[in-house]
């Protein structure tokens, strides 16, 4: 589940989150999103609803933009960038790069170690990771990653 939905908010210009519980994987594809840096949106329902408390924390511990009209999705998509939570946050460019450095092409490592020698946090080097491996530029290996050699031209 968590590799789907890493893919998913790696695949998203942005993550929209219209209906979701405090726990949901909707939830986790967003912060997913976020961690990336991908424009984060929710759709506010009524506070009393239990299927709001998701999108009502997007709002509030995000930094999620409120959607309320199809028009403020071409906004989030077309606008600036979210920094998914007010912090701010590497460039996703960026952080590939500190994890496609850790990485070998032979030995594999693992979320955790990728962590320590990045210096990103596991989730961070897991969004990195989903994006790499999109682009053909790393793969798994047993309990691992590895990085894939590019093909040179001649």
């Amino acid at each position: 589940m968590r590799a789907r939905n890493r893919l998913i908010a790696a695949l998203a210009s942005a993550t929209v989150v219209v209906e979701a519980g405090a726990r949901s994987g909707s939830i986790n594809t967003a912060g997913h999103a976020a961690s990336i840096g991908r424009p984060l949106g929710a759709v506010p329902g009524p506070v009393t609803s239990g299927g709001s408390a998701g999108c009502h924390r997007l709002l509030r511990d995000y930094g999620a933009a409120p959607i309320e009209r199809a028009e403020d999705v071409v906004e989030l998509v077309d606008g600036p960038a979210a920094d998914g939570g007010g912090q701010p946050a590497l460039s996703a460019t960026a952080e590939e790069e500190r994890v496609l450095d850790a990485l070998s092409g032979r030995a594999s490592r693992g979320i955790d170690e990728l962590a320590v020698r990045t210096g990103l946090a596991p989730r961070d080097v897991e969004a990195s990771l989903a994006l790499l491996e999109l682009a053909g530029r790393v793969g798994a290996r047993g309990s691992g990653w590895v990085r894939i050699a590019e093909a040179r031209a001649a």
